[in-house]
């Protein structure tokens, strides 16, 4: 199966994911966004397979939204995606992309839904939480 995650290894979650994928014996291609950038096409080819608006993917915690006045609900998808496109930093992450779908997730154990093996278990996230059990079903 071919997993490509958009990641930021700053980010928590996204580290998460990238491990939870790892686990499970995948080699996803990893795209650090942040060093390159997003195109137009390409953030609209995401978001419309993932079922999310610039509204939806706009990470508001940890990113220059506010500064930039982008909270504002009269602020439309079109700015958005602008200023997407300016500051990498303001899509929220990670997204995974493979051949069961594309999904914007978080939490972490959303990558579950997208894969066709788990991790053995148990396996816990970053935040030591558990996240499938010794038998190998899925926590919570």
């Amino acid at each position: 199966m071919d997993i490509v995650i958009h990641h930021n290894p700053d980010c928590g979650t996204s580290r998460n994911v990238l491990a939870i994928i790892e686990a499970a014996g995948y080699q996803p291609t990893v795209i650090a966004y942040l060093e390159t950038g997003w195109t137009r096409p390409q953030l609209l080819g995401l978001f419309a397979a993932a079922g999310l608006t610039p509204r939806t993917a706009l990470r508001t915690t940890k990113s220059p939204a506010e500064a930039l006045g982008l909270l504002d609900p009269s602020v439309d998808d079109a700015a958005l995606l602008d200023a997407m496109l300016l500051h990498p930093v303001l899509v929220n992450r990670p997204i995974v992309c493979t051949a069961k779908g594309v999904r914007l997730c978080r939490p972490s154990e959303t990558v579950l839904d997208l894969l066709e093996r788990w991790p053995p278990g148990p396996f816990a996230k970053e935040d030591g939480s558990p996240l499938i059990d010794a038998e190998g079903r899925r926590v919570g």
